[in-house]
Parts: C-alpha cells; sequence; structure tokens
C-alpha cells in the first residue's frame, strides 16, 4: 500500500475539481468511492446560501452510475427557501454527464435547553493501532482505503459479519482547506457497506444505488465511530444501516439500499 495523496481534490475553480487517486474505491483505481464524493457534495451544500444559526441535517445522494477518477463540477440551488427550513439539491456531473444527484435538508439549530437524547452506548474506545487489509484480497488498496485511517473494533474487511471502527482522512477533502465536521462524517458515510456486510463480498456483487446520512450533531474531533450491519433478502435487494458515533455518544444515522447479484 503506498502512500496518499496530498488530498482528495484539487479545486480547479467555478465549481470544478480533480479528483486524485486518493478518491479510488476498493474495487477498481480508475472508480472513486463514495466517501469522498458525499463529502464534496456536503461541501458544497454548506457553502451554498448559507444561513446563520442553521445547519445540514440530512444529505441523500442518488448515485447515477459510477464516478471516475477525473474532473468533476458540482453544482447547487436551493429548492425550499426557509427561514427555518430550506431543501438544497446538487448535481455532480462529469464531461457534462450527470453522475451523482443529492438533497439535503437545512434546518434551524435547536435551543441549547433542548434534552440531549441517544439510543446507543458510548462506542469503546479507539485501538492503539491501525488495522491492515491483509485478509481483503483482489481489491485496490491505494486509493481511498490508503487514505483513510481505520482502527477497527469489531468483524474485519471483506470478511461477512457486522463490523465497527474508528476512522479518520488522513488527507483533506480539498487541498489547502480544513474539513468541517459535516465533512468528516459524510467522507466515512458510504463505508458502511464495507464495515458491515454480511454478504461475502468475494461471493456476492453488492453495489448501493443511494446513501443517506441524518446528523442530529456534528461529530467532534476528527475521529469518528461507525458500527454497521447489512439485511438482506432471496429476490429482494439489500439494506445497510450504520450508526456515526464520536467521543462523547451517538450523533447520527447512515442508509444504504443495495442491489445484490453474483459476481
Amino acid at each position: 500500500m503506498t502512500g496518499p495523496a496530498e488530498a482528495f481534490y484539487e479545486p480547479l475553480g467555478g465549481g470544478r475539481f480533480a479528483a486524485t487517486p486518493a478518491t479510488a474505491g476498493p474495487w477498481a483505481p480508475d472508480l472513486q468511492h463514495a466517501g469522498p464524493v458525499a463529502g464534496l457534495i456536503g461541501r458544497t451544500f454548506e457553502r451554498h446560501d448559507p444561513r446563520p444559526g442553521t445547519r445540514i441535517a440530512r444529505v441523500t445522494l442518488e448515485l447515477l452510475g459510477p464516478v471516475p477518477v477525473a474532473e468533476l463540477e458540482v453544482t447547487a440551488r436551493v429548492v425550499r427557501p426557509g427561514k427555518r427550513i430550506t431543501l438544497l439539491e446538487a448535481e455532480m456531473t462529469h464531461e457534462g454527464r450527470p453522475v451523482v444527484r443529492a438533497t439535503a435538508w437545512r434546518i434551524l439549530a435547536a435551543p441549547e435547553q433542548v434534552p440531549a437524547v441517544a439510543h446507543t452506548p458510548v462506542p469503546p474506545p479507539r485501538p492503539a493501532s491501525a488495522s491492515a487489509f491483509d485478509d481483503w484480497r483482489g481489491v485496490h488498496l491505494d486509493g481511498y482505503l490508503a487514505a483513510m485511517e481505520w482502527r477497527v473494533v469489531e468483524g474485519a474487511f471483506g470478511r461477512p459479519g457486522p463490523g465497527a471502527t474508528w476512522a479518520r482522512a488522513r488527507v483533506p477533502l480539498v487541498a489547502g482547506e480544513d474539513d468541517t465536521p459535516l465533512v468528516r462524517a459524510l467522507v466515512l458515510s458510504d463505508s458502511a457497506s464495507g464495515v458491515g456486510s454480511q454478504l461475502d463480498l468475494a461471493k456476492w456483487l453488492i453495489i448501493n444505488t443511494d446513501l443517506t446520512v441524518a446528523l442530529h450533531r456534528d461529530p467532534v474531533g476528527e475521529w469518528v465511530h461507525m458500527a454497521a450491519s447489512l439485511s438482506a433478502s432471496p429476490q429482494g435487494s439489500a439494506v445497510c444501516e450504520a450508526t456515526l458515533a464520536d467521543g462523547d455518544g451517538e450523533l447520527g444515522r447512515v442508509l444504504q439500499t443495495l442491489l445484490v447479484d453474483e459476481r
């Protein structure tokens, strides 16, 4: 495994970005992992017509097809304006062809006196040493997997079963910028089906058609904890669910709808 690039994306101006090799997913060096894609769209939502006292609470991506490791353009618009609730829409294109469409709800931040309510325990401590991918054969290790630092606490990549891991990006989303808390959560979010797959990934092709991330608060610190599991049915499809947390406890959920087919 080689060292990661300096960032996931290089800014080109005018909403255009050049994807670096760090964005490549585990299945091919020329196709992006959707984690950086989600982070870039989240960054666009945060910067589009920002309103003080509001936050991005939910982001949903519709993945229209593979996203190449290449030059991309991201645009956003307001669909439903409002002082307390705003619906945003974004589109990512490659050479004029849409590859991702997304929506986000920007909502007014809750008052400070609202009681904190969570339903999962504080995650276990982060292991002292980084996790390796020795048992995950036939995957591309020198892209996204190398650009993230992993501290697995349950299960293992490439093995069937629920899983849990701490993770953080080794590089910023966009060169020359500091990642926001929303971006840190989104960059990890699409790893749910890899962390928590209960199907043998060497036998079954699993492709998510979408990604939804709903956060009731923003993560604190650079490390994010993900606990994920997958459900599947014969003659049906699959759903992967994950809980996101930090050292203070639960902060949100991830949901993916997945196609399952024989390799």
